[in-house]
């Protein structure tokens, strides 16, 4: 793939993605920063940047008194448990630029055909509070900000992140507009499951071969539901070296999962918006560069496209 192909990828980034945040948290908040400079490196950009989301918009899926109390830091000692982040003025400006980066991806997305977040996918954080590593629902704040301006009338959620997108689920469970698959970890986080339109609940130790015609399976299925653009959570995490997943995959079968997508989609006719999703590695570099398999496989989709 040229450097031209690659080019031509819309990507978003803000250097607000990376929160100043205690050493040694088990959470990689340093691989938002790291996955730009590999995407830098690997010719893509320039960077397409986000403003925050105002609370207005993250109020389309979250509860009000909840976003008011993240943007004055003031978020109770439970909720940021649950959340497992210090919830300071950094974290929250962080989870109001990924809803604005969020919500950028699926324009540049329905204007090119793909485009790519370098953040999002919080998929846990559900309307009344954040949970397991969400602040704020950045995928639904998307879809009801696109749905609000009349962008779109349907949306789909393609999440393959390890974990299941239960705060996603719960968000859209009563909403026809928006449909949401999930393919993850059957024994992993969270140990309650929210019920998704399509759930593909995983065994522990599935390898690629396996994985992959899971992922096909999912797919006919999303192409057969009416959408005006597909968001696509292509979580790193169900890699066999990550700390938290409970699969087996390679780099390699990362990169088809997400060329497969990219092909349903343009089958399809749908634009797709990707965004990062999970991953949970000490080695940031490695963890990084994993990540922007993502944004190689859109750029190679995109090309294929003649964008």
């Amino acid at each position: 793939m040229s450097q031209a192909a690659r080019a031509a990828l819309p990507v978003v980034h803000n250097p607000l993605y990376q929160a100043v945040f205690p050493a040694n948290h088990r959470f990689p908040m340093g691989k938002f920063g790291a996955v730009a400079r590999h995407l830098q490196a690997d010719g893509f950009g320039p960077f397409h940047q986000p403003a925050a989301a105002p609370a207005e918009w993250v109020a389309l899926a979250h509860d009000r008194r909840y976003v008011d109390q993240v943007f004055a830091a003031q978020v109770p000692d439970g909720i940021a448990r649950d959340i497992g982040f210090p919830m300071s003025e950094s974290v929250g400006m962080r989870a109001r630029t990924a809803c604005g980066g969020s919500t950028l991806t699926g324009r540049l997305a329905l204007e090119h055909g793909v485009a790519c977040n370098t953040a999002g996918g919080s998929h846990h954080a559900r309307v009344e509070q954040g949970a397991g590593f969400c602040v704020f629902n950045d995928v639904a704040v998307a879809i009801r900000v696109l749905m609000a301006d009349g962008i779109i009338e349907r949306a789909l959620v393609f999440d393959c992140d390890v974990h299941q997108g239960d705060g996603t689920a719960r968000i859209f469970a009563d909403d026809p507009t928006v449909t949401t698959v999930s393919l993850h970890a059957a024994s992993n986080y969270p140990m309650e499951k929210a019920r998704s339109d399509h759930d593909v609940a995983l065994a522990d130790g599935l390898e690629d071969e396996p994985y992959l015609r899971a992922v096909e399976e999912a797919l006919e299925w999303a192409a057969d539901v009416p959408a005006d653009i597909w968001f696509f959570n292509a979580g790193v995490d169900p890699h066999h070296d990550d700390r938290l997943g409970r699969l087996a995959l390679t780099d390699r079968g990362l990169h088809l999962r997400d060329s497969l997508v990219f092909a349903a989609a343009k089958r399809a006719g749908r634009p797709v918006a990707g965004v990062l999703g999970g991953g949970y590695m000490k080695d940031v570099e490695t963890l990084a560069r994993r990540h922007t398999i993502l944004h190689h496989a859109a750029a190679a989709a995109l090309s294929s496209m003649g964008g």
